[in-house]
């Protein structure tokens, strides 16, 4: 099991990004939630296994469509502390 916390910027509100990246997480069986930011940014908490979450990633760098456009993402490995039941959105 692993987990990162993800800041997604760029184009990247109002451009179906988070439910987007609820749709991949759900498909690559994660956990977690996304939600935008004041700033503009997207902040992804998310678990599961290495190569799943990394798939996951892949998938939030390249956006969920020509609108949007991903111009940085930092990702912070942390300890699992809480197992999240499923992928939301929060608001």
């Amino acid at each position: 099991m692993r987990q990162v916390h993800v800041i997604v910027s760029g184009r990247v509100q109002g451009v179906g990004f988070r439910s987007f990246t609820q749709q991949i997480a759900i498909q690559n069986d994660i956990v977690g939630w996304v939600k935008n930011l004041d700033d503009g940014s997207v902040e992804i908490e998310a678990q599961g296994e290495d190569n799943k979450v990394d798939t996951f990633l892949m998938q939030v760098k390249k956006g969920p469509s020509f609108f949007a456009k991903v111009k940085n993402i930092e990702i912070t490995e942390e300890d699992v502390k809480t197992a999240f039941q499923k992928f939301e959105i929060k608001y």
